[in-house]
Order: C-alpha cells, then structure tokens, then sequence
C-alpha cells in the first residue's frame, strides 16, 4: 500500500510532534507507506521538528571495536556473533592505550562523543577495569563524551562506569518485542531493556536504538519507535541492516534509500527531541540521499563501524558544510 496526501498533513504530524503529542497508529503508517514522491515534504516537516529542537547541528561519533568477535551470542545479524562466519578480525580486548589513541582519533574527526563498543554478553571484571581506566584519562585530557557499549550491564557496574567518567550508556532494542525471537534466542527483548534502565538509575544517558531491514513489518517499525519514546532513550541509532555474508541475515536485501528517510522521518516526529543517529548501513542502503537524512537526523557517525567500513571522513564533513548545517563542538 501506498499513501498520497498533501503537504497540510505533514505540516499537521509537525506540528503534533512539537506539542510533544504521540502520533496514533494511522497517523504513524501514512508516513512509512507514503508514495515516495511525498518524500520531500515529509522531510521538510520532519524538519521543522529537528530545527525546533537542534537548529543545523549535527553532532559526530566515533566507534572503536574495542574488542572484536568472539561472542557466545546468536544474534543473526552480527559479524561477531556465534553463529557468524563472516570472516572478521578477531581479538581480545584493547589496552588502555589503544583506547586512548582511538579518542584522540576521535578528536581529529570533530566527533564529540567517542564509543567503546565491544562484542561478548556483558563486560567481565578486567574489561569493565580496562574502560573505567581508559575512562578516567581521556576525561582528563580531552573534551569528550564517553559512550560505552559493553552488553548486558549489571546495577553496579553501571555505577562504576559513571563515576569513571562515562556519560552514555548504548544497548539497543535492535528490533520490536515481537519480532525478536527471529533475530536472537540467546538473551530476551526485556533484558535490553533492563540493561537501559540500569544505565539510566546510575545516572548515565540512555542511549538505544534499532536496525531496520531484518524482516520487520511497517508496524513493527512504529512499534520500535513508540517503545524508544518509552524507554525515554535520549540517543536513538537507527541503523539499516548491512546484510553480511557469513551471517544468517547475509540474503537480506537493502532497505530502499526512500523508504530509510521515511523511517527517519517517522522517529523525528515519534522522539520529537532526541538525538536520531543515522548509524551503521547509511552508506549502503541510503547511497547517493545520505544528505537528506539530516533533515531528520541529526546525528551520524564518522569513520568505520565495527567490522563495516564507512564513508571517508571528509566527506562527511564536506556533506554537512554543503547542506549548510555545522559540526556541533562537544559541550561537557
């Protein structure tokens, strides 16, 4: 199904979203199922909330695969899991140094959150160690916002991790609650959740978010969405599958570049004030309209994901001069 309608429409979700009104379920659908040509106007409305909200800024992060592989989990669309045979680079956890070289990389990117990312099901006592003390002398050194995504996290490490010094915690939902069981069967969909809500009583930012294109129905995706708003996520990735071969989602086609801005779009006008990340897949599925993205986005990665690689640098930042946005400077 395909939905026509005028540019009132739009203006009229801008307007709900800006009221901090939830959108309903029809309203939700006629942004995802629109004809494509209604593209442009949708983003323009999406836009007026993202300008309310953040102006012309675009905030850059950068991750580091802190450790690679070597996972117990089945996630089916991981690289790094279990039951992947993708033929990735695989090794223990990074030392303290390397930590702090990736920050300063960081640094030289304008990025102004840096992510430690790292494969496995939640982090042991040396790794959790090896962060908080990379943690605590970037923070003394450098003007960054540490986001940390170490898996399922415990209470207390979770505090620990804020003392150090780190600002965000990051575990995604991945996907909606009813489709999880055919993405993974080894931790549940509440789990993610109970690891979010960890993260926000310590005290860290909540960071959360989904990967599109792995099955999911239209009103999964306006699940996915309404759920982040619960969860009260202040950080929303949203990333489009990039199917890996050696993974069992490896045949999974690419989500049209039209139908990735409405998905966008969608979470602009759902999570009205939070941070949208156009994150892993934007390369690949939104191709030659990644600039338009950030009329609903506001934030993106530079540099390489995990084991994917990413655009060059400079022409992320030669897209967001030409767009005639700005680089947000990191604010501690």
């Amino acid at each position: 199904m395909s939905v026509s309608l005028n540019t009132v429409h739009w203006s009229r979700l801008a307007k709900k979203a800006l009221q901090g009104d939830l959108l309903t379920q029809e309203e939700a659908l006629s942004v995802l199922q629109a004809d494509d040509e209604e593209v442009l106007p949708i983003l323009q409305a999406a836009f007026q909330v993202r300008k309310h909200f953040y102006g012309k800024k675009v905030k850059l992060n950068m991750i580091i695969n802190a450790k690679s592989g070597l996972c117990p989990e089945d996630c089916g669309y991981c690289s790094q899991s279990i039951v992947s045979n993708a033929p990735i680079e695989k090794y223990a956890f990074l030392d303290k140094e390397t930590l702090i070289a990736g920050a300063r990389e960081a640094q030289n990117r304008q990025a102004g959150t840096y992510c430690i990312v790292a494969s496995g099901r939640g982090p042991t006592e040396r790794e959790l160690e090896q962060v908080i003390e990379a943690v605590r002398e970037i923070r003394e050194t450098m003007p960054l916002k540490i986001c940390a995504c170490l898996g399922i996290l415990k209470p207390e490490q979770a505090a620990r991790l804020k003392e150090a010094g780190v600002h965000r915690y990051n575990h995604n939902v991945n996907t909606s609650r009813s489709n999880y069981g055919q993405i993974t069967s080894t931790h549940t969909y509440d789990q993610r959740v109970e690891t979010v809500e960890a993260a926000k009583q310590a005290g860290l930012s909540p960071c959360s978010g989904v990967i599109i294109g792995m099955g999911e129905t239209d009103e999964e995706i306006v699940e996915m969405a309404v759920a982040l708003r619960s969860i009260d996520a202040d950080s929303i990735p949203v990333n489009f599958l990039n199917a890996i071969p050696g993974t069992p989602l490896e045949n999974r086609g690419r989500t049209p570049a039209m139908k990735a801005l409405k998905v966008l779009a969608l979470f602009r006008f759902i999570c009205p004030s939070k941070e949208i990340r156009v994150a892993g897949g934007r390369e690949k599925n939104l191709r030659t309209l990644q600039p338009l993205a950030l009329y609903a986005a506001n934030s993106i990665f530079v540099g390489d994901y995990l084991t994917t690689p990413g655009q060059e640098v400079t022409l992320d930042h030669q897209m967001i001069e030409d767009l005639g946005f700005e680089i947000e400077q990191c604010a501690l």
